[in-house]
């Protein structure tokens, strides 16, 4: 549900407003001033139903998006310093301090989804504007870098060893039991000097039998909801060295090896993008990911 506005409370003698408190010629608070909050209530309050429970206001959310890619930070970290840093709860249209969180962290990402590609280019295009005739430049620099992902170093055992554990995730929440679980052979098996293709092929087919049994005792219903995650594993089982589109992360399938040639990173497991930056003033004026 759209959320609802609040009328802004005049300021007392006892409690003043917050922008009152704070220097008017602040960073953030200059800013602030500069943004067309108005466009982006106007443009994603289509996004939300007339009914259910009312949704964050639209400013807390871009202007907390906006905060995190300022400072480089985190959905986590940027709503813990949002409740420490009065000047970011000013910028978000706060009147009074808050204590409290403004959101769970996990409703950026839900913001993000729910705005689409559409909406973030709107935030970006916004921003780009801000900065009037210094991004208007003739020449502009076009390059490629990789949008890493935090995830591990991929390796077979790490895959099998994440597979056979999410199996037995999907086995507890359902109420599966298994004929072999392989519960007290994982960690002996962690244990053992043995070469690492050996071990590979050992755990592959531990994950194989646990995958099988799922496939066989899981309920229709169940089945259908957990049976595109099963498809992963046993496609990252299959998988061998010399595949194409292979996947490096269960929780990040869609991400790439990448190679461009540095000589102290040679691989690089992300998504490729594409930024386009003035080539005086250096703002970025554009950025796409490569599909």
């Amino acid at each position: 549900m759209k959320a609802k506005l609040k009328k802004q409370p005049q300021g007392t003698f006892l409690y003043p407003d917050l922008l009152d408190q704070l220097d008017p010629k602040h960073s953030l608070l200059q800013l602030a001033r500069r943004i067309p909050w108005e466009r982006f209530e106007a443009e994603f309050s289509a996004l939300y139903s007339e009914q259910g429970r009312p949704a964050k206001p639209t400013r807390l959310m871009v202007g907390l998006m906006l905060l995190k890619q300022l400072e480089n930070l985190s959905d986590e970290r940027v709503v813990e310093v949002w409740t420490q840093n009065p000047y970011y709860q000013a910028f978000c249209g706060m009147t009074e301090f808050q204590w409290s969180l403004p959101c769970d962290p996990t409703d950026l990402v839900y913001f993000r989804k729910r705005i689409g590609e559409d909406g973030a280019r709107l935030i970006f295009e916004t921003s780009v504007e801000l900065h009037g005739d210094d991004a208007m430049e003739r020449e502009i620099t076009v390059d490629t870098t990789v949008q890493e992902k935090n995830i591990t170093f991929p390796t077979d055992l790490k895959l099998m060893e994440k597979i056979i554990k999410d199996c037995w995730k999907i086995a507890g929440r359902e109420g599966v039991k298994f004929r072999r679980s392989f519960r007290r052979t994982l960690p002996k098996l962690r244990m053992k000097r043995m070469k690492m293709a050996k071990k590979a092929k050992k755990l592959r087919t531990m994950a194989g039998a646990l995958i099988r049994e799922l496939r066989r005792k899981l309920p229709r219903e169940a089945l259908t909801c957990h049976g595109e995650r099963l498809d992963l594993f046993e496609r990252v089982r299959s998988q061998k060295r010399s595949d194409k589109n292979k996947v490096y992360s269960l929780h990040e399938p869609d991400i790439l090896c990448i190679s461009k040639g540095k000589a102290h990173k040679q691989y690089e497991f992300g998504r490729k993008a594409s930024v386009a930056v003035t080539k005086t003033t250096g703002i970025i004026v554009g950025a796409m990911r490569l599909r």
